[in-house]
């Protein structure tokens, strides 16, 4: 396919050369240019010269364009993958910040139970101490007391 449409405009090209260079001819400017049959052979051959340097070039363009077709391609397939996977991380990072969110209420409120049950503790031991206290100070006055003494008969 490449290699035609080179040729094709090649082609028209040198048509285009040709029918301009009998004009010209018709017209007489070019006359003494033309006489001599050596010298139209050697301008053909410098003619098929660049002819073929032309086609040599266009091809290397074409190669060129199929390698950078086939790069681009890679490139959009890694664009298309990357943009996969990020999706996908995404998704999940979303997972893990929901059930951080959770694991985190669920500590503050452990954290909230542990403080209530820590100052309901520290009045239990205050009045613990209180109580021990108070029977210290009451089993302390029955010592002054005297004994009450039981007679058996």
């Amino acid at each position: 396919m490449y290699r035609q449409e080179p040729f094709c405009v090649l082609l028209v090209f040198c048509e285009e050369a040709l029918g301009e260079r009998r004009r010209l001819l018709l017209r007489g400017d070019f006359r003494e240019q033309w006489q001599s049959s050596g010298r139209m052979t050697q301008q053909g051959a410098v003619l098929q010269g660049y002819n073929n340097e032309l086609v040599k070039c266009i091809e290397d363009l074409c190669m060129q364009k199929e390698e950078l077709n086939k790069q681009i391609q890679q490139a959009e397939e890694e664009k298309n993958k990357l943009q996969h996977e990020i999706q996908v991380l995404s998704e999940k990072l979303e997972c893990v910040c929901e059930n951080l969110a959770q694991k985190v209420a669920s500590r503050n409120e452990l954290d909230k139970i542990l403080a209530e049950t820590e100052a309901a503790y520290m009045k239990i031991l205050d009045s613990s101490r209180t109580l021990l206290n108070v029977l210290k100070k009451e089993v302390g006055s029955l010592k002054h007391i005297p004994e009450l003494k039981t007679t058996v008969t």
